[in-house]
């Protein structure tokens, strides 16, 4: 599959529309200033961004006016616990995607994503 480039943004998988679909798309190389990095996109879109320090990364998350939830993937218990401290976000989720809830149970959310 080639990846098509877009504002300097890579796509790596998806970006195609079909009818009224649009496809589950990853991208890398979003620049921070562009609305996708710094506004909660409300459909299937995730950026994919190398960190080589963990709590670089959880910064990078925390500089941002939204926090609904974060989902970590981590081998270490103190990444993890570190996520969970450090995040100012609604809720962590540790090994899995950050949209897990039941109805019946708060979907909590921090910032500009809600209340609290």
């Amino acid at each position: 599959m080639e990846s098509a480039v877009t504002n300097g943004a890579k796509i790596i998988a998806g970006g195609k529309v079909d009818g009224a679909m649009f496809e589950a798309t990853l991208l890398e190389g979003v620049k921070r200033d562009q609305d996708l990095y710094r506004k909660e996109a409300f459909g299937p879109v995730a950026i994919l961004e190398k960190f080589t320090d963990f709590g670089q990364a959880l910064e990078t998350v925390n500089d941002s006016d939204f926090g609904l939830q974060a989902g970590v993937f981590t081998d270490s218990l103190t990444n993890a616990n570190l996520a969970w401290d450090e995040l100012e976000v609604g809720g962590v989720v540790i090994n899995d995607v950050p949209s897990f809830r039941v109805d019946n149970m708060p979907y909590g959310s921090v910032k500009d994503s809600g209340l609290s």
